[in-house]
């Protein structure tokens, strides 16, 4: 059976706009970029039906880290499907065992217990669940600009652009700016249940904090005896050039939560990861959160082969290389580019281009799109163009994507009058 391409391109479009969303198909009819996700391959996705090709430099904030049907990754579900299916989540799983185990592995410090999900925002209700029931406390901490998800407790952390639609936020939450130590030290006390933080926020055009931040912020939830909460959806699994990015600042956090990139592209699930001590509050009821399709034994396979890949010290090696040049990359970009490029915020390959006004990512992303690559501006500072690009490319790729941000800075430049 035929999946791609199978009408023409306006009955698509219609029928999209009218039963999965209007909204969505006229935004991106104004923006001319009605791009209709069709064969898909490595760091490229085409165009079901006019076949223009794209390399994916959005990769739905790392899910497809490892390319789009990567063959390790389908296979690994090909032989699942063999034996299992979504399991029953009831009871006790050896394929939720192993994949636990293995995280228990390879997280930092003496994180060793997993709680599966779906998505993202489902880990993040989790663990900020856990941080309020081991502490007894309510209030959570986070960044002005973060973004966790779109679900209940996360989307209480999230910026009211996000939540003010759906009527007041839930108590006990509240925002100070990223890497702001002295903000965040005036407002934790003994009431506080947690801090979360995205490591690198992504949203917020993946400000890089200072070297010292998350120890500092360690050190004042210890003193306060709240959790650190650490949001690994988009950072982790090797894009920073480390396994998690929290590793880059030398701190242990309480609750790891990651997502996204764990699904492989092929299959969801998301995981919140914790300190041993932290399980007595499961202890005494064992069935007090449970997810249906959480952990789904069919899918378990797949994320122990991301994972497999992922911390393989060869496959983060090259994602430092990669970063090397797109940083070598930019620098001759921001020459040339004086009146817009303000500079690359980066931390291996989770990259934000920062520009000089809010008017330069809406119209870099249509610009970038035009020259061949996908990359999406950063909601929370449209300054910002996100740039993720698979994790897999080569060499002639990564210049390939960097001639085409080039022609875009160009389009921009000249769109803008700069």
């Amino acid at each position: 059976m035929k999946f791609i391409g199978r009408d023409n391109k306006e009955t698509i479009i219609s029928r999209f706009a009218e039963h999965v969303s209007e909204g969505k198909a006229n935004t991106f009819k104004s923006y001319g970029m009605e791009f209709i996700f069709g064969r898909r391959d490595g760091p490229y996705v085409w165009d079901a039906v006019t076949h223009k090709r794209l390399i994916n430099c959005h990769c739905n904030g790392g899910v497809f880290n490892l390319g789009h049907r990567n063959k390790k990754i389908v296979r690994a579900l090909e032989k699942s499907l063999k034996e299992l299916d979504i399991g029953n989540h009831h009871l006790i799983s050896e394929q939720r065992a192993l994949l636990a185990e293995r995280l228990a592995q390879l997280m930092p410090g003496n994180i060793s217990c997993t709680v599966f999900g779906v998505g993202g925002g489902e880990a993040v209700d989790l663990a900020l669940k856990l941080a309020r029931g081991y502490t007894g406390r309510q209030k959570v901490i986070s960044a002005v600009g973060g973004y966790h998800g779109h679900t209940g407790l996360a989307l209480a952390t999230g910026d009211s652009q996000y939540r003010s639609p759906f009527g007041d936020n839930l108590p006990g939450f509240s925002q100070v700016p990223f890497a702001d130590i002295e903000a965040l030290q005036s407002v934790i006390g003994k009431d506080t249940a947690a801090v979360i933080f995205e490591t690198i926020p992504a949203t917020l055009g993946m400000p890089i904090p200072p070297p010292d931040f998350y120890e500092n912020v360690r050190r004042l939830c210890d003193s306060n005896g709240a959790l650190l909460i650490i949001d690994e959806v988009q950072t982790g699994l090797g894009r920073t050039g480390k396994l998690w990015g929290i590793e880059h600042f030398h701190t242990v956090p309480d609750i790891i939560v990651i997502g996204k990139g764990l699904s492989g592209g092929i299959y969801p699930i998301s995981a919140t990861c914790f300190k041993k001590e932290l399980q007595s509050f499961f202890n005494l009821n064992p069935f007090i959160h449970i997810s249906t399709f959480g952990g789904a034994e069919v899918g378990c396979p797949i994320a122990l082969a991301v994972l497999e890949e992922s911390s393989r010290p060869e496959f983060l090696n090259h994602v430092n290389y990669l970063a090397g040049i797109f940083r070598e990359g930019f620098i001759d970009l921001q020459r040339r580019y004086p009146r817009i490029l303000v500079g690359l915020r980066q931390l291996g390959l989770i990259m934000g281009i920062e520009m000089v006004n809010d008017s330069c990512g809406p119209i870099m992303t249509k610009a970038c799109y035009d020259r061949g690559v996908l990359a999406i501006y950063a909601n929370n500072d449209k300054r910002v163009c996100q740039l993720l690009p698979p994790l897999i490319i080569d060499k002639k790729t990564a210049y390939e994507i960097i001639d085409a941000i080039d022609k875009a800075l160009q389009d921009t430049t000249a769109f803008l009058g700069l």
